[in-house]
């Protein structure tokens, strides 16, 4: 079996390189008549296939001009059919020998799947009542050298869709559809925090000191400086720093970096928004959340029920908020409010099976037992609250219970969708904490924060009570998308590099 499929990918690129060679040579003869398509700089095109689709009524019979890749090509004597995709979609051509000429007709059916034309024409629609563009001119605006992959099957292995992701947007209109509504979802995220007064920023990538988050980063060398920096792991220090500078509302959506592990759902760059509000808390950023997603249903898929893979999600009515004690005593029965002592968590730990590590305290403990038993439950929207203060490092305490911190993490299909908290803007607390995230990084976390200065130094100027939120885009556009894994709704995924 494995000899013959050798055979046949061996015959593959044989019958590949033969097309190949066929097209060069048509390349060649265009050239050598002085009509090199590579030498054609622009082309005047006025309308898209969609436009031209929905405003039938008021094109029909009018001239226009559109561009695009040739996907498919039926030769019929003096007259003949090819689509031509463009950005929006697909729209029929009818080519007729009378209209285009005797030499031009030729030069159109030496085309091939694949090539790039402008068509000039007017609006019909045929006797099977398709809208079509009647081709006037025809003009090849780039030759496609190497054959697309079979047409009827379009490209379907995983592997090369996420390498090649140019062949996979030409072939795959369900690729397309799922990056168009990536943009849309980025889009309107932008015009619902712009109406509520927040301001886009920009702050650095290349940091000295990569915190934030419990991650472990990427190191690399600043040869201008001489000095070792790293890759963001989060957005949220530098805009407390413009929170304290009096900016009220900001956010940003960017790029951050993770030298972790790479799953369907995890990618080690990804795009991280991030914003935080003044004057409020957690509370407040529950309501924003829940705003903000039904919004974005609304808008981009039509709905505020959605459905992803055999589920139906209901971003309609309001989500439940739910504490992380009352959530493992639900699935569990374990209360850990009677668990007095880190040893107690652990013998708990040991009896329910979950692996813990000797540094491990009782905080970490239960967010243990939340992972183990509890994420997977949360498939209708819900928040997740009072997270214990050992995992949160940069979270206000819970004025009624020290333990615990004023925290939400929304949870949606058993996934974590954004991270909340009440901002701590204690300097003298935010300190001692990063002493404890100090200790953790000496032994041997290398996931644990280091103390920044410069932040205290701004928190010491002081710091409004504030609202703060992270949401995962990539993982939100799995969501609105139903795409099955994170590379999905990557345009250009991380990927083992191919050694020939």
């Amino acid at each position: 079996m494995a000899q013959n499929n050798q055979q046949k990918g061996q015959q593959k690129v044989q019958e590949t390189s033969q097309l190949e060679k066929v097209r060069r040579e048509k390349l060649a003869e265009l050239q050598a008549a002085g009509k090199d398509p590579f030498q054609i700089v622009k082309y005047n095109q006025t309308y898209h296939s969609v436009q031209i689709k929905r405003d039938f009524d008021e094109l029909e019979n009018e001239t226009v001009s559109i561009a695009g890749r040739m996907m498919f090509k039926r030769v019929m004597g003096k007259a003949s059919f090819c689509n031509v995709q463009d950005k929006e979609g697909r729209i029929q051509v009818y080519v007729a020998r009378d209209d285009l000429g005797e030499e031009a007709y030729k030069e159109f059916k030496r085309m091939d799947i694949g090539d790039i034309i402008g068509v000039k024409g007017f609006v019909f629609k045929t006797k099977t009542g398709e809208i079509s563009v009647h081709a006037k001119e025809l003009t090849l605006l780039s030759k496609s050298l190497t054959p697309l992959p079979e047409k009827f099957h379009g490209l379907q292995d995983t592997d090369l869709r996420y390498r090649q992701r140019y062949v996979d947007l030409i072939m795959n209109e369900e690729s397309r559809e799922t990056f168009i509504k990536r943009s849309k979802i980025i889009s309107e995220i932008r015009k619902f925090l712009d109406a509520r007064g927040f301001m886009e920023v920009e702050t650095p990538m290349l940091v000295s000191n990569a915190g934030g988050a419990a991650a472990r980063p990427f190191e690399t060398h600043f040869n201008a400086l001489d000095e070792d920096v790293k890759l963001r792991i989060s957005l949220e220090l530098y805009l407390k720093r413009l929170i304290i500078g009096g900016l009220e509302r900001v956010y940003e959506i960017g790029r951050v970096f993770r030298n972790e592990g790479v799953d369907t759902r995890h990618n080690p760059e990804f795009t991280l928004m991030e914003l935080y509000q003044a004057y409020t808390d957690y509370y407040g950023m529950m309501e924003l959340t829940e705003s903000m997603f039904r919004y974005l249903a609304e808008k981009v898929c039509g709905t505020t029920t959605i459905v992803y893979g055999d589920k139906e999600i209901d971003l309609g009515k309001p989500f439940r908020k739910l504490t992380m004690i009352d959530a493992i005593k639900e699935q569990t029965g374990i209360d850990f409010d009677q668990v007095a002592t880190t040893e107690e968590a652990k013998k708990l730990a040991d009896e329910h099976h979950i692996e813990y590590e000797d540094r491990h305290v009782k905080g970490d403990i239960v967010n243990l037992f939340f992972d183990e038993f509890c994420e997977d439950k949360m498939i209708q929207p819900t928040f997740i609250m009072d997270h214990p203060i050992e995992i949160s490092p940069l979270t206000k305490k819970k004025p009624d219970d020290p333990t615990k911190v004023e925290r939400f993490e929304l949870y949606i299909n058993g996934w974590e969708m954004c991270n909340a908290y009440s901002e701590l803007n204690d300097p003298i607390d935010q300190r001692e904490r990063f002493a404890a995230q100090d200790a953790l990084a000496e032994a041997g976390d290398d996931e644990a924060q280091h103390t920044d200065e410069d932040f205290l130094h701004a928190m010491e100027i002081g710091m409004p009570p504030t609202g703060g939120i992270g949401y995962g885009i990539d993982r939100l556009t799995m969501l609105l998308t139903n795409s099955a894994a994170i590379r999905d709704v990557l345009l250009f995924p991380t990927m083992k590099t191919v050694k020939d």
